[in-house]
């Protein structure tokens, strides 16, 4: 499944830096207010249209189809989770870190997720304990977390969503050695911690299940994980698709 998922996901970044080098990038608010474009909507389209013809069956959870109020029943049965635009902000800011997400779910635990950067081309994927990243050549190499650096570990948070308040107290009563920290858009923070190159990156503050499905997929399959506070694993198709706050990590225990 996961090479047709990442010829999927590319064919949505293609659609989508087709209209980022416009310079009318049809922005406008939905109804509560966030941000989204043409390039969410066009990106969206070829995923639906392509997971229509992979697997006609499995229904689709897609963040601009929840927000039209189409919202299909998942309880008791596999469904694909997509996020087309994962930093609609970071996008229009144009500073290149967003991603097409797409994750399949089953029984609220995730299968299989690609995450592609298509700003740079990268693209990451993961299912059945084996995780990848590939370049646009589709040449792939496994990638796993790393251990903690004796420096202490890198950092991740928000640009949009970070709260420094919350997550200096969080990092103060776990006792974390924190070496760097780092900003960054979208899911990239979880397939760059499931790659070696980050730790750990704390989530206080409002997500949606499209947001964090695919990166969890690539995290978990490179021997990291995602879990709630009280150490529960994050899981899917909770009401609303809504997540509570989260850590994810990488090689910490």
């Amino acid at each position: 499944m996961l090479p047709p998922l990442s010829d999927l996901a590319r064919d949505a970044g293609a659609a989508i830096m087709e209209i980022y080098a416009r310079a009318d990038l049809g922005e406008r608010a939905k109804p509560d207010q966030s941000p989204v474009t043409d390039a969410d909507h066009a990106a969206e389209a070829v995923i639906l249209a392509g997971l229509q013809r992979l697997t006609p069956d499995v229904p689709v959870v897609a963040e601009e189809e929840v927000a039209a109020g189409r919202v299909p029943v998942v309880a008791g049965r596999p469904f694909w989770l997509v996020d087309p635009l994962d930093g609609t902000k970071e996008f229009l800011r144009r500073n290149g870190e967003f991603t097409v997400n797409i994750a399949l779910v089953e029984h609220g635990r995730l299968l299989a997720g690609v995450v592609l950067a298509p700003a740079s081309g990268r693209l990451w994927r993961g299912g059945g304990g084996i995780a990848e990243e590939v370049a646009a050549d589709g040449a792939a190499r496994r990638i796993q977390v790393r251990p903690v650096p004796a420096a202490g570990a890198t950092v991740y948070t928000s640009r949009t969503h970070g709260k420094y308040s919350d997550l200096d107290i969080w990092l103060q009563r776990q006792q974390v050695k924190v070496g760097e920290r780092k900003i960054a858009g979208s899911s990239l923070k979880f397939c760059l911690i499931a790659a070696g190159e980050a730790d750990l990156y704390p989530r206080f503050g409002p997500t949606s299940e499209w947001d964090t499905a695919a990166g969890q997929a690539v995290l978990e399959a490179a021997g990291g994980s995602v879990r709630r506070e009280d150490g529960t694993v994050l899981d899917y198709g909770k009401p609303g698709f809504k997540n509570p706050w989260f850590i994810a990590r990488g090689g910490m225990s």
